[in-house]
């Protein structure tokens, strides 16, 4: 029997449906839809009047994505109206449009149009407006806006623009607001056909950007700037931002000079003073603490104020953190501990305790931490859910819920999720945690994860820290001779569970293993099919866990480290002199690394304490050094 997490008779009464009877409702369903998708009408009207599920709107839209018709526009609209904003809606509504647009249905167009981000459909929408009668300077306004973004826009826009040109709205303002955009982040090919539209006398302007676009260190040639314009200080400012990035000695070097050659205002330099204090701290110049010390205290930021205790950290300068965080108000619980920290080594006992024993309260990486400096037990701050029969039944029976699962078990994951967005994004916060809990008593972990998360509800630690795939992970930790709440805690920080997961870097599910990695680990190649199956991924990321602890030589944090940032990038971050190890996790450089070794260990330690086991996981890592 299927482990259920709330008790047999709550899942009995909204989950009352055998997996034999569902799997043929489901085979029901998938015959319907092939029938309607490759079929004419009378097939798709045959295959959904004869289907009870709660997929039969997907038959429909089978149909009507690829057999728009004006015969049947009662109907398509019909459909439309029932689904309006579900994942049902926009492929049949974008087939619709299409087919409106070909046939020059106007009116029809605009009022079955929806506002969207593909202008292929905006377009259109707003020529139609204009044949149809229309203020114009209400819709030139609007193409303004079209057209004046970093990207080339559909050809749908063409005729469009061409009108909003002879109009005169293309001003030599707007033109050189998109080639600032299309430098600064945009696509940088449309410069040179946006330079043509310049003046002659100002196309060089364009050039330049392009070219501190390609290579910043072109903004360090005082000679570039002829007129010493605005626009010129402008890109020299951008491309500095950059530069300081790359070759910071040489960032530094040219802005002494440009900062004197362009009539800068205090905003402008006060955001190259934000962007040189991040870089050079992060990287731990010399100069750091000069330039984060000359950005204004109202571009002080939370990323800033870690940068600069960073940079006291790797100092040790302790007198300093104290007289810098002292008073602060809004302290993340990271500048909190430290603060404690640099006050215990500078003899402040009691008052470092103090804050401990505040920091100590939280379920957090610092919170464990600072639990074991005071020797006290970590606090969970678990809340018991409470949600009644009654509203679970109605969440359980709404259509959208039905889909999901539907979709779910049809390992549709993409349009479950959607399904599952467009639910919680329509309900109330009550109905969000019935939803939740149902989720959690279908195995959904990562919709339970995520949902639970967009309405800040932390303090469900059993539902947001689940023992997904426990025998699973319990098997090949054994094997691997690897704590068990380790493993699971890397999944639950890799993919939350989802068993399909796949990142932009291309690894794929549970813990988020790159094909070359597991075909390492298995000594052959390892399919995506295989590496989406949960016992095949766990066991090769168990596996890979073990390897990362032997070559860090048993040392877990740098094995966590490594698992997210690669062994060999991990081996040129350990010091040539010994630090804590609390320090080192720290001053780790990479962002995502740091973040992702705390995480770990604080998940690591949940589950440590969820299995009810005793004892601090992080215990250890006050006693223990890195490097030397």
């Amino acid at each position: 029997m299927k482990k259920q997490l709330f008790g047999w008779t709550a899942a009995a009464l909204l989950f009352p449906f055998f997996a034999a009877e569902a799997n043929d409702k489901h085979d029901a369903f998938l015959k319907a839809e092939k029938k309607a998708r490759y079929g004419d009408y009378q097939d798709m009207k045959e295959a959904a009047n004869g289907l009870d599920h709660p997929l039969k709107p997907y038959v429909e839209k089978a149909y009507w994505q690829r057999n728009p018709s004006l015969k049947h526009q009662t109907e398509i609209e019909d459909y439309l109206n029932v689904y309006q904003n579900t994942p049902l809606e926009w492929p049949v509504r974008k087939a619709w449009l299409n087919y409106l647009k070909k046939y020059n249905k106007k009116a029809a167009y605009i009022r079955n149009y929806r506002e969207t981000s593909n202008n292929e459909l905006t377009c259109p929408y707003l020529s139609f407006q204009l044949d149809l009668g229309a203020p114009e300077k209400a819709i030139m306004n609007q193409v303004t806006d079209l057209w004046v973004v970093g990207k080339s826009q559909p050809k749908e826009c063409d005729e469009l623009f061409s009108l909003w040109k002879k109009k005169g709205y293309q001003t030599e303002e707007r033109v050189w607001q998109r080639i600032s955009l299309a430098a600064e982040g945009g696509s940088s090919s449309l410069i040179p056909y946006l330079k043509t539209l310049l003046p002659r006398a100002d196309q060089y302007l364009a050039d330049l950007y392009l070219k501190v676009r390609k290579d910043p260190s072109a903004s360090a040639g005082l000679y570039r700037y002829k007129k010493k314009s605005a626009k010129e200080g402008q890109i020299a400012i951008y491309g500095v931002k950059r530069l300081v990035w790359r070759d910071k000695d040489l960032a530094l070097r040219a802005w002494e000079k440009l900062e004197t050659m362009f009539n800068y205002t205090d905003e402008q330099k006060a955001d190259v003073y934000y962007s040189f204090a991040l870089s050079l701290a992060s990287s731990g110049h010399q100069q750091a603490r000069f330039w984060l010390n000359k950005v204004p205290k109202e571009r002080q930021t939370q990323k800033l104020m870690q940068w600069q205790l960073g940079n006291m950290l790797e100092r040790q300068d302790w007198s300093g953190i104290v007289a810098f965080f002292t008073g602060k108000e809004n302290l993340s619980l990271g500048q909190q501990y430290w603060l404690a920290y640099s006050l215990n080594q500078r003899g402040e006992v009691e008052r470092a305790r103090e804050i401990w024993q505040t920091v100590a309260k939280e379920r957090d990486y610092y919170g464990f931490l600072a639990s074991a400096r005071l020797g006290v037990p970590v606090s969970l701050n678990n809340k018991e859910i409470n949600i009644s029969n009654k509203l679970k039944l109605e969440v359980a029976n709404a259509p959208g819920f039905k889909r999901a699962r539907a979709l779910y078990e049809l390992e549709r994951f993409t349009s479950a999720r959607r399904e599952w967005n467009y639910l919680t994004d329509t309900s109330t916060k009550e109905e969000k945690l019935a939803a939740s809990l149902l989720a959690a008593e279908l195995d959904w972990y990562d919709s339970t994860i995520y949902t639970l998360a967009q309405i800040k509800e932390w303090d469900y630690v059993d539902l947001r820290f689940p023992f997904a795939f426990k025998n699973v992970f319990a098997t090949y930790s054994s094997r691997s001779h690897i704590d068990v709440a380790w493993s699971i805690a890397i999944s639950r920080r890799e993919s939350s569970f989802a068993p399909d997961a796949r990142s932009h870097a291309n690894a794929h599910g549970l813990m988020q293993l790159l094909p070359s990695t597991a075909k390492y680990m298995n000594k052959s190649s390892v399919s995506r099919k295989q590496l989406y199956q949960p016992r095949t991924n766990i066991r090769l990321g168990s596996e890979y866990l073990q390897y990362l602890k032997k070559k860090n030589h048993g040392n877990e944090i740098l094995a966590t480290a490594s698992y997210n940032a690669g062994y060999h990038r991990i081996k040129r971050w350990i010091p040539e002199q010994a630090m804590p190890a609390e320090l080192w996790i720290e001053l780790i450089p990479y962002t995502e690394t740091r973040n992702y070794v705390k995480n770990v260990f604080a998940y690591r330690q949940v589950y440590h304490t969820r299995l009810g086991r005793d004892g601090n996981v992080l215990a250890p890592i006050l006693d223990m050094s890195m490097g030397g």
